[in-house]
């Protein structure tokens, strides 16, 4: 366990060095939350029936979805785990007196979580100093807060698990390219990045919500704003937990399998 700490810190202090690469991650980051916050403006000034989530909630949910991207997105990638398998180069990992899985965990949590700590401070404070409609709101109470803070944790630590599948993918096809863009299109809108779940017809929302994807973003976002409070909160964090250690217990397992028939230069 200390050995992965320690890939954690190393890995943290590391990328909290890209602040030049953070701003402008923060200024693109802002042109597209306005740009989705106009978007739905449009929607909902012709929308002739009640939305499923106010224009406040909505906004606030856009913009902490800017704020942690990194947290939500299963495209965002570390090509060096890429190269490994492709080049062969893993032989060097699998030498290392650690577990390759819970290595490369420990270090993919790191990589999002110093991504997201550069962005979402610039962005939640000036979201939350617009004016109306564009401004973000602050949660209902503490105890809202840090149930929030809670589940957007296990959130990142549920989407890393899925992401794992993408890297075990890659040693049987050895290219990263299909895997991603099918994990990652078709795992951001299951976890509500392109439309919130709540504005998906009833029938895809049936569908969703027997998935984990909704659980990474969705989920904490809605928990903030106030759209899931009591109960329901309570509920979709042993949810969370609940898919945390199947997706776990079930990588693990996978990637022992793939190493143990992987071919390194003939060996």
């Amino acid at each position: 366990m200390r050995a992965y700490y320690s890939v954690l810190k190393l890995r943290l202090i590391l990328g909290m060095q890209y602040r030049a690469a953070a701003l402008a991650g923060v200024a693109t980051q802002f042109f597209f939350g306005f740009l989705y916050i106009m978007l739905f403006e449009a929607f909902y000034a012709q929308s002739g029936v009640e939305p499923p989530m106010s224009f406040p909630e909505l906004v606030t949910y856009l913009w902490l979805k800017q704020a942690f991207l990194a947290f939500v997105v299963l495209w965002f990638r570390d090509n060096e785990l890429f190269n490994l398998i492709t080049t062969g180069n893993i032989a060097y990992e699998l030498c290392r007196p650690a577990d390759i899985y819970g290595y490369w965990y420990a270090k993919l949590i790191a990589q999002r979580l110093s991504s997201a700590l550069l962005r979402c401070l610039p962005i939640l404070l000036v979201a939350m100093l617009l004016p109306k409609p564009y401004r973000m709101t602050v949660p209902s109470s503490w105890t809202t807060f840090a149930l929030f803070v809670v589940s957007l944790l296990l959130g990142l630590m549920l989407l890393v698990a899925i992401g794992m599948f993408i890297y075990l993918s890659v040693f049987y096809t050895m290219s990263p390219t299909g895997s991603i863009l099918l994990f990652g299109v078709l795992g951001e809108f299951l976890a509500g990045m392109v439309v919130p779940v709540p504005m998906m017809p009833d029938w895809m929302q049936n569908i969703v919500v027997c998935l984990p994807f909704h659980l990474t973003g969705d989920f904490p976002f809605r928990v903030y704003s106030g759209h899931i409070a009591g109960s329901a909160v309570g509920l979709g964090i042993v949810q969370q937990l609940i898919w945390l250690a199947a997706l776990l217990v079930l990588g693990r397992v996978a990637f022992g399998r793939a190493l143990r028939r992987v071919v390194i230069q003939g060996g």
